[in-house]
């Protein structure tokens, strides 16, 4: 629904849905007076809309149409060059006292940042478009969906939060007359870092992005309000939002178990969530699905058990790397209606990337728009280019995806990248020791996201970029809902990633995961066996299948191996931590961390 207008009046008086309310007709008469577009567009994410928007996008030379025999339905998107992450040092969390947001998030009282911002979006849609765009973060009708509105000037936006989200009328069917939605503002400005700012009013469930039009800056569904807000909103009403993928896992006798991850960054998360199993294991008839790759929203139920949904309808991964040896299913998932962003296109309109095949192309235009060839010397796709495929592509996504109860969760996983110390597996003892695993999650930098390599960096939960609100209350949080829960799931600590002397994984990792995923899943039931450890419960060779594989048992104890001296030291390189929390710490991590010690 399209209206033109030559003025602010009448982009006012626009053609708005009937079935917006008035809440949101005045949020965005307020918009449109500040930003003072051309025109305005109320989007509906209808077949017929979203085609018309790809015709656009692809004439105003937004995107880039690819080869739709190969790829149907896929587009090229080439972002400014400095806009290419993820802008974490302008990424501010806006309340009334400092405390609140603790020490781990960047601070700016409210009426200072709306103050600040308002001088950037004043006029700054002057001459562009407006669009309106209406979703939904989680399964239709689901307990915990939430109604968002963004406003953007960016056609790539609009695309991506198709893909991303339930977005259109569905929408204004799941508010009805409620004033409880996120205001979302977005303009792209004039994409100057200088100028650049997202920020989130969590008191006023509204969140303001100006001058970046990167994924996780500007899809303001994503990281800002399905993480960031959301994990204030569920410390407010007794619910977790998570940087966590979901899984389901299925034996051979039918019976389904769903996991919950949380990895840092360049872990094998999406690897993970996507895992194909070994052919032996097929063969017997496992069968793993995927819920979600990277966010989950978990509640307990009235029955006291946990329950949880992914709030997104698609998936917005890394592609360097990514292939049908490290993952297919994801380059299934990426094979039609995709936007890529950031990568190399080919002369026949294929694309490519580092990683994607064993031989490079004899030329491309690589992400930069410049001619490349093997031998000059940089990269033909940036490390962080990106895809944005919708769910339904996955060729093994669960058949309670976009189930409005969710799913029940039965083991929640912790783990990083660390080449020694860490064993590949073991158990908490308990709930609470569990939440220590997580909080103290370390793992190790790649060459990747920075100069220093093999630095540990602690990354509580996976979520120290996304935590709404003071680490300290967020900890307490996740302590405070055991008591909500009638059988918690059980937690584990997993680390693929363990060398030898000689810098060679002891452990193959990616669908051999499996083996430990099968004991996780048993443990969670009650049903395999685990030594008691200085660490937690581990599972001794024979727990493990370990046929086909090249390790033995005495292979399996060096992976498993704890050497105490270097525990203690792992220790106190947790005091980064501990130190940043100061005196807030909980007193169930200082407990647990007395306890760790004693035991070793």
């Amino acid at each position: 629904m399209t209206t033109a207008v030559s003025d602010r009046a009448s982009a006012r008086q626009g053609a708005v849905p009937a079935q917006v309310n008035e809440h949101v007709r005045k949020w965005v008469d307020e918009c449109i007076q500040l930003c003072q577009p051309d025109r305005v567009v109320w989007c509906d994410g209808g077949k017929a809309e979203t085609d018309r928007f790809y015709e656009q996008a692809v004439a105003e030379g937004v995107l880039v149409k690819l080869n739709q025999q190969k790829l149907p339905g896929c587009y090229l998107h080439r972002s400014n060059q400095n806009d290419v992450a993820r802008s974490e040092h302008l990424t501010f969390i806006c309340t009334p006292s400092q405390d609140m947001v603790g020490p781990t998030n960047n601070w700016m009282e409210p009426k200072a940042a709306y103050a600040k911002l308002k001088t950037l979006f004043d006029g700054c849609m002057k001459g562009r478009t407006m669009y309106v765009v209406p979703f939904v973060m989680g399964p239709i009708g689901s307990p915990l969906a939430k109604v968002g509105v963004e406003i953007t000037d960016s056609l790539y936006v609009v695309l991506n939060m198709g893909i991303m989200t339930r977005m259109g009328e569905v929408a204004w069917k799941q508010l009805g007359d409620d004033d409880d939605f996120t205001r979302c503002l977005h303009s792209v400005g004039d994409v100057n870092p200088d100028r650049r700012y997202i920020c989130h009013f969590p008191l006023d469930n509204t969140i303001w992005s100006f001058g970046s039009g990167y994924g996780g800056n500007a899809l303001l569904g994503k990281k800002c309000l399905a993480l960031r807000i959301a994990s204030w909103l569920g410390k407010q009403q007794n619910w977790m939002a998570e940087h966590m993928l979901l899984m389901g896992a299925q034996k051979p006798d039918g019976e389904k178990t769903y996991v919950a991850a949380a990895f840092p960054s360049a872990c094998g998360k999406t690897n993970f969530a996507m895992l194909i199993p070994p052919k032996k294991y097929q063969q017997d008839g496992w069968k793993i699905t995927t819920v979600g790759d990277d966010i989950a929203w978990i509640w307990v139920n009235e029955d006291g058990l946990v329950r949880a949904i992914n709030p997104e309808a698609g998936y917005f991964g890394v592609v360097p790397g990514t292939n049908y040896e490290s993952n297919p299913n994801a380059m299934e998932c990426m094979k039609r209606n995709t936007i890529y962003t950031n990568v190399a296109l080919l002369p026949d309109g294929d694309l490519w990337w580092e990683g994607k095949t064993k031989e490079p192309p004899k030329e491309a235009i690589d992400w930069t728009g410049q001619p490349w060839t093997p031998d000059c010397g940089r990269k033909s796709s940036h490390p962080n280019s990106r895809f944005t495929a919708p769910a339904i592509n996955n060729p093994v996504l669960d058949p309670a995806w976009d189930d409005p109860r969710g799913v029940p969760v039965q083991a929640i996983i912790f783990g990083g990248r660390r080449s020694k110390t860490i064993p590949l597996v073991f158990q908490a003892f308990n709930w609470v020791h569990g939440v220590y695993l997580g909080a103290t999650l370390g793992s190790e930098t790649t060459a990747a996201a920075s100069g220093a390599v093999g630095v540990v960096r602690r990354d509580p939960m996976a979520m120290l970029p996304f935590i709404g609100y003071n680490i300290r209350d967020y900890l307490v949080h996740w302590f405070r809902m055991r008591k909500l829960m009638n059988d918690c799931p059980r937690i584990f600590h997993v680390n693929w990633f363990r060398k030898d002397d000689k810098g060679r994984f002891l452990w193959p990792g990616f669908g051999e995961n499996m083996r430990v995923l099968e004991w996780i899943i048993e443990r969670a039931h009650g049903r395999a066996y685990a030594k008691e450890t200085v660490l937690g419960w581990m599972p001794r060779p024979q727990d493990i299948h370990l046929d086909g594989l090249s390790i033995g048992a005495k292979d399996f104890e060096s992976i498993q191996s704890v050497d105490v001296e270097e525990f203690k030291a792992e220790i106190l390189s947790q005091e980064e931590l501990f130190l940043k929390l100061a005196g807030d710490l909980p007193k169930e991590m200082v407990f647990q961390r007395e306890i760790l010690i004693a035991r070793l």
